[in-house]
């Protein structure tokens, strides 16, 4: 698997995008979630977006965003369900904090929602920390990580 840094809007990113939208609208219902965040809020040097790519396809991806001082959000996580328990979400998660703890965050937060188990397990894993949601869904799962404590896969 190679972890390549994009920028959303690259035409490598529809795919997982798409695949994204496609599963929200099964485990939620019709909603306009990928469109509640401006792209350019992935654009460095605030915010990232990475793709795992294996076999010249795109398998997984995810980034985050500025949020508050300090703090950012991993938002977009998804992996193409053919590829999924094979520890591709833990390696870009894992990317995904060590690189906003090189642009100097020194927390990451992240919801995810109800129907998303398996989500909120590997956050879990990683030692996030339930937190109070702040998002606008009032159901989602709300998880934050201290990125010093934050440990190596």
């Amino acid at each position: 698997m190679e972890l390549r840094r994009v920028r959303i809007s690259d035409p490598d990113v529809e795919p997982l995008l798409s695949g994204l939208a496609d599963e929200y609208r099964r485990r939620y219902g019709e909603q306009d979630e990928l469109s509640s965040v401006p792209d350019v809020e992935f654009d460095p040097p605030s915010g990232l977006f990475l793709i795992a790519v294996e076999a010249g396809e795109v398998v997984a991806g995810g980034g985050f965003r500025y949020l508050e001082t300090g703090v950012s959000e991993v938002k977009r996580m998804w992996t193409r369900d053919d590829r999924r328990r094979r520890g591709l979400a833990s390696a870009l998660l894992l990317a995904l904090e060590a690189a906003a703890q090189e642009v100097g965050y020194k927390t990451l937060r992240l919801e995810t929602g109800p129907a998303q188990p398996e989500a909120a397990a590997l956050y879990e894993q990683r030692g996030y920390q339930r937190i109070p949601v702040f998002g606008r869904y009032q159901q989602a799962l709300a998880f934050e990580v201290d990125l010093a404590s934050a440990g190596p896969g």
